[in-house]
């Protein structure tokens, strides 16, 4: 199972993250709940978490809305 971590999906920014994280309490409130809920679908597709699929495919809207968030700052 591949995670999906922010670093990983956007490698050419992360200095950039990483300063936000710092500097940004918005930035870094969706930067955690993207990692957690990241880790929650990894747990899920793994069978360590049980999920019903209609759970977990609003799970992956969610992460990829999130996603949009965090780049849209990071572009600014």
């Amino acid at each position: 199972m591949e995670k999906h971590d922010l670093v990983h999906e956007l490698p050419e920014y992360k200095d950039q993250i990483h300063a936000l994280k710092m500097s940004h309490p918005h930035f870094r409130k969706l930067f955690d709940e993207y990692h957690e809920l990241d880790h929650q679908i990894l747990r899920i597709k793994t069978g360590i978490e049980i999920a019903t699929d209609e759970a977990l495919k609003e799970m992956k809207t969610h992460l990829l809305y999130l996603k949009d968030e965090l780049y849209a700052i990071v572009k600014a």
